[in-house]
């Protein structure tokens, strides 16, 4: 599975734009992002040989944390057996050794709640509150975890700002078909300063690598995001 990569602009720089909370917008899809948006669909829903043709890919044309860092954040999406065959693959493909220490690693228990809080409101906006009141009510620890381990843990880390995590975790979410968390983080991605035009063409990048149904129903659901 080796789809083009395409962009809106594919002549456009690395667009690196703080937003009014403090983190990343992205008024375009510059073609890094799109190949690392293309590999985390791969890592969540492809085969073997798919994961290691995606990741051979990206040698030299991703950065190298960012790609550590999708692949870290797959085992939220896609479990940890993927995750893992990833990074195994990963250090054989790139030669890049792991790093002897996780300088980004967010340890300490109030640091991951208060940060899980703060990315989990960032996501879901004013869906916030309930969010977590359904959440609750479907188990305690589901809603600890989430917050905690998803959104703190995880999805918090330095390397990779939260607009180009959201873009892969919906890229995760459609190729997964798990349309109720695609719809979340299509908006997810939006509140994290994401254009419409860029998750537009986040969605044209991931469509090759999914079923044509699928494709037309997850147009509907952005269009619907968007309110058209």
């Amino acid at each position: 599975m080796k789809a083009p990569v395409r962009a809106a602009d594919e002549t456009a720089p690395l667009s690196m734009t703080p937003n009014v909370a403090g983190g990343i917008m992205l008024p375009s899809l510059d073609m890094e992002t799109a190949a690392l948006v293309q590999l985390a669909a791969v890592l969540a829903g492809g085969s073997e040989s798919q994961v290691r043709v995606a990741l051979a890919d990206v040698v030299g044309r991703v950065r190298d944390v960012w790609v550590d860092e999708v692949i870290l954040q797959t085992y939220l999406f896609a479990g940890f057996p993927r995750a893992l065959n990833a990074a195994r693959e990963w250090r054989r493909l790139s030669g890049v050794p792991a790093p002897e220490q996780d300088l980004y690693g967010i340890e300490e228990p109030l640091e991951r709640q208060e940060k899980g809080e703060a990315t989990c409101s960032t996501v879901y906006g004013r869906f916030y509150e309930r969010l977590r009141v359904n959440i609750h009510a479907l188990h305690p620890a589901l809603d600890r975890w989430m917050v905690e381990e998803g959104y703190g843990k995880v999805l918090s880390r330095a390397p990779l700002d939260l607009a180009r995590r959201e873009l892969c975790v919906v890229a995760a979410c459609a190729i997964a078909r798990q349309d109720r968390q695609l719809h979340s983080h299509l908006h997810g991605a939006l509140h994290a300063g994401a254009a419409e035009a860029t998750v537009s063409a986040a969605l044209d990048v991931i469509a090759p690598l999914l079923h044509a149904d699928d494709v037309r129903r997850y147009q509907g659901l952005w269009a619907r995001v968007l309110g058209k």
